[in-house]
């Protein structure tokens, strides 16, 4: 059953787990993400903000740094356990 609503962690994780261990364009997060282009431009900010995601000026592309993957390990962990109850 697919899921309508997605919360920000959901959206959050999402994207994290997609320019994990990989550079990523914003056009190929947005598509991947289903989001607006605005949408996606105040996520990356967030996220960048925080440590999670840099910025690959030379290139133009997004990775997950090591903060963002242990968020990530976190927040599978989390919704792992949640999942069991």
């Amino acid at each position: 059953m697919y899921k309508m609503y997605r919360s920000r962690t959901e959206i959050i994780a999402q994207i994290l787990r997609i320019t994990n261990g990989r550079q990523v364009n914003k056009t190929w997060l947005m598509y991947r993400t289903f989001l607006s282009y605005k949408q996606l431009k105040n996520y990356i900010s967030i996220l960048i903000e925080n440590g999670l995601l840099e910025y690959q000026s030379g290139e133009a592309k997004y990775t997950t740094t090591e903060k963002g993957i242990r968020f990530l390990k976190l927040y599978e962990k989390m919704k792992e356990m949640t999942e069991e109850m």
